[in-house]
């Protein structure tokens, strides 16, 4: 996925199990990032930057939408114990991931192995990505500031 490029059209099923399609978002700026798994440390850091200033971000015009290859049930945990007040879609079997760019080789404790790659999408109100923040480039604990720094 690269600046200019539409979002797929099927986003996936998010924590409740309703499929989320990018036409849900029409008409609304999102913010659509991935992470690679509930309740570790930097994506809990991550998301709750995220929720912290959510305020903030949706007057800005943004929604807030994840993505991770957990399960519906572990979002729903997630969600709850987090107070989260965004969506996260269960891309089990990581075919969001994949269209996205977000999946792929990473380094962790030294060794390749495959997963999601940290990443988050700026989209237009026409599903059109406007900005990526790539995995060097994500401070989880400050993302929500990065965002609202250059939005």
């Amino acid at each position: 996925m690269n600046i200019g490029d539409k979002i797929p059209d099927i986003l996936g099923k998010n924590q409740d199990g309703k499929e989320l399609r990018a036409e849900d978002f029409k008409d609304k700026k999102l913010i659509l990032y991935t992470y690679p798994k509930d309740n570790t440390s930097g994506c809990t850091a991550e998301a709750c930057s995220l929720r912290e200033h959510s305020k903030e971000l949706k007057a800005k015009g943004y929604e807030i939408l994840g993505v991770s290859k957990d399960s519906a049930s572990s979002h729903k945990k997630f969600i709850e114990k987090y107070d989260l007040n965004f969506p996260l879609i269960a891309d089990t079997d990581t075919n969001l991931l994949q269209a996205l760019g977000a999946w792929g080789e990473k380094k962790m404790c030294g060794k390749v192995c495959t997963g999601t790659l940290r990443t988050t999408f700026l989209v237009d109100e026409e599903g059109v990505v406007t900005h990526i923040f790539t995995p060097k480039q994500i401070k989880t604990k400050e993302h929500a500031e990065q965002i609202l720094a250059i939005i």
